[in-house]
């Protein structure tokens, strides 16, 4: 599947759901929070996501969102 980024943010449940899920399904995955890193705040609004938790999956897909549906393919 190739690397997984996770935009999150301070006080964001479904950031903090989605970060747990992707931990105790072993999948590795690189964090920026968007509260300590506001550079990437731009570049998400432009990609037209306007709520965190934004994932980013290594074949150019992204979603936004606690989306076990999608996350259980990666645990796979």
């Amino acid at each position: 599947m190739g690397k997984v980024t996770v935009f999150s943010k301070n006080n964001c449940v479904q950031c903090k759901m989605t970060k747990r899920f992707l931990t105790e399904h072993n999948v590795n995955f690189v964090e920026h929070n968007i509260d300590e890193q506001p550079e990437y705040i731009d570049r998400l609004k432009q990609e037209g996501f306007m709520a965190t938790p934004v994932v980013k999956l290594g074949n150019g897909q992204s979603f936004s969102g606690f989306r076990p549906d999608v996350l259980k393919q990666l645990a796979i």
